[in-house]
């Protein structure tokens, strides 16, 4: 049963994703139609959204480890914030509290995680909201350039603006 859930839900998956193009993150939307992908059926959505929840945990540890392989105080202050303060479960149940906010749809599921955890660590709700506004502000910045350029011609872009800035 078990091998047959992990096949489904990497099926799901691989739907979801070959279906939206120019897609970076999971937001709002994704994760309320993973009541779809799950057949309604509540310990396959939790999976599907645990698996979601443990993958980019996984990988922002594996990155940290790499960038503090190059840089160790680089990597520390870029991967400053708590983000595993909760649990997968207690993370997947505020993510699902945070997203009934239909306000909050179009932020990512990453940023997502980070103010999940800041309201677990009692943040001020003005820096809360500070960071919920302003998330939302580089994610529909990102999305209208997206509209205007390739991914590739966006990312290199960005790529050269940074590496200008660390030569001043």
């Amino acid at each position: 049963m078990k091998k047959y859930s992990l096949i489904f839900i990497c099926l799901s998956f691989s739907f979801l994703f070959s279906q939206q193009e120019n897609r970076l993150f999971w937001d709002g939307g994704d994760w309320r139609r993973a009541e779809q992908l799950g057949n309604h059926n509540p310990e396959m959505v939790y999976r599907i959204k645990a698996a979601y929840v443990n993958g980019v945990l996984d990988g922002r540890l594996y990155y940290y480890l790499k960038a503090w392989e190059a840089q160790s105080e680089f990597a520390d202050s870029l991967y400053s914030e708590t983000i595993d303060y909760l649990s997968t479960r207690e993370l997947v149940r505020s993510l699902d509290n945070f997203y009934k906010d239909p306000l909050h749809v179009y932020v990512p599921v990453p940023s997502a995680m980070l103010v999940a955890n800041m309201y677990a660590e009692q943040i001020p709700m003005q820096v809360i909201d500070a960071y919920i506004k302003q998330t939302k502000f580089w994610i529909n910045k990102l999305i209208l350039d997206l509209s205007e350029e390739d991914l590739k011609e966006l990312l290199d872009s960005k790529v050269e603006k940074h590496l200008d800035k660390d030569k001043d």
